[in-house]
């Protein structure tokens, strides 16, 4: 799928099973540290939207702002860490490499350096970003 052209309707019926749309205050700062710090794919992105790929899965981020008639609006805090007890978890993706990247983001915070967890066979590291949502980059060990 040519994520830059696609009509909404078409990317719309191309998701399946469970898909996330992240609601954040600056679509492109998140851009920015998800494709810097992950190495995620980067589509459409302007300040209202965008979608990001990672490990050929996409997922979407929003402006507060297109969420005007939703009712999740209402709920997000307008300062601070936002995504309190999820944690958006990274197969794939290397957690030595996105801890090693995050000084280009001072306002980014390494929760658990790199980490082998040999009880589920994972290296990891959880990561909250600028908007406070907890990455989780893993890797098998």
């Amino acid at each position: 799928m040519d994520y830059e052209t696609v009509p909404a309707a078409a990317f719309g019926h191309a998701l399946r099973a469970i898909s996330v749309n992240l609601l954040v205050r600056d679509v492109l700062a998140e851009v920015a540290f998800l494709t810097e710090v992950f190495a995620m794919q980067g589509h459409r992105a302007s300040k209202d939207f965008a979608i990001l790929v990672h490990a050929g899965q996409p997922f979407q981020l929003h402006a507060d702002q297109t969420y005007g008639a939703h009712p999740l609006l209402s709920l997000l805090p307008e300062s601070g860490p936002r995504g309190a007890g999820i944690e958006l978890r990274l197969h794939e993706a290397d957690p030595d490499q996105a801890s090693a990247r995050l000084g280009q983001f001072p306002s980014a915070i390494l929760l658990q350096p790199p980490t082998d967890k040999t009880g589920h066979g994972l290296r990891e590291a959880v990561i909250l970003c600028p908007m406070g949502y907890a990455w989780v980059p893993s890797r098998r060990i």
